[in-house]
């Protein structure tokens, strides 16, 4: 597990660079500039700006100045916030998007679990249709469809909720269940396939062959290769839980880091630009491996270097 583990990490720094190159050079060739368009600038003033980010010397000066700062750790400051750096920025809003794809991630397995299950244990009958079939409209409504509905129905029609903000309980409420929900449609299809195959299986005959009882045959036999599938899926999940909740977040006006990343690619600042990106990128390498590591725990078949 060790050598699986470092060879992954490994993996990871030529995977950041690339990241880091392409996302660097792509958000330059974007029209304007972080001094353009805010408001009007006095030449001086704006050769002033671009003399402290340095961005008066040539691409390629910016660009390594940019990698040698990275290897430090420092993701450089906030052109958009001027007196922060986007260390700081990441720290602060983070925590926020952190709790809405935990949030997020409960309602999306509780919800599609039971769901699933539920199917997968009555095949061919209503408690199998209505399940699949809420899941696949949950599949194609996305969430920024779904988002609006909730507020219209919830928040202005029936006011139980506010329509943004993120200050009291009640609030997570609406934006947890817009973007788990989209997920658990996903979960719900994988349980029911993975929990039916699982179920055909000859050692699941010989258990009940055998006198076990079904909740038994269900609990110690079935789930833990009938959620295989989920398991696979939650790396992707909840990287899109928590890198995807953009939409969500200025949807409900929730003061998080896509937030941040929504203003600063309007703003054109490249720093932040470029700091949540790779930010992201190595949450999402991270996830990834966790499931990897998780999926030969759950399959003692799987070794770590087939996985």
């Amino acid at each position: 597990m060790f050598r699986f583990i470092l060879k992954r990490l490994l993996q990871t720094i030529p995977v950041l660079w690339a990241v880091a190159t392409l996302t660097f050079f792509m958000i330059r060739m974007v029209p304007g500039g972080p001094f353009d368009d805010e408001k009007v600038v006095i030449p001086e003033v704006k050769a002033s700006l671009q003399d402290y980010y340095g961005l008066d010397k040539p691409l390629f000066k910016q660009y390594t100045d940019y990698m040698v700062n990275l290897l430090q750790g420092d993701l450089g400051s906030s052109f958009k916030y001027p007196n922060r750096s986007v260390n700081e920025l990441i720290a602060q809003a983070f925590p926020v998007s952190l709790e809405l794809g935990v949030y997020s991630m409960c309602v999306a397995l509780c919800l599609g679990l039971a769901a699933g299950i539920t199917a997968s244990l009555k095949p061919n009958t209503m408690l199998d249709y209505v399940p699949s079939s809420v899941a696949m409209i949950g599949i194609c409504l996305p969430t920024f469809v779904m988002g609006p509905i909730l507020v219209l129905v919830f928040a202005l029609k029936l006011s139980w909720f506010n329509a943004s903000g993120w200050y009291f309980p009640s609030d997570k409420i609406l934006p947890s269940l817009t973007l788990g929900g989209y997920y658990a449609a996903y979960v719900t299809r994988l349980t029911r396939g993975g929990m039916l195959e699982i179920m055909n299986q000859d050692f699941i005959r010989t258990a009940r062959a055998k006198g076990a009882s079904e909740s038994r045959v269900i609990l110690r036999h079935s789930l833990r290769g009938g959620l295989l599938p989920v398991v696979s899926f939650l790396g992707p999940a909840a990287a899109g839980l928590i890198a995807g909740s953009f939409v969500i977040e200025t949807i409900f006006n929730i003061p998080g880091l896509g937030s941040h990343f929504v203003t600063s690619a309007f703003n054109r600042d490249y720093t932040m630009v470029l700091g949540v990106v790779l930010f992201y990128a190595l949450l999402i390498i991270t996830l990834n491996l966790i499931v990897d590591v998780l999926q030969v725990f759950m399959n003692p078949r799987l070794r770590f270097e087939e996985s």
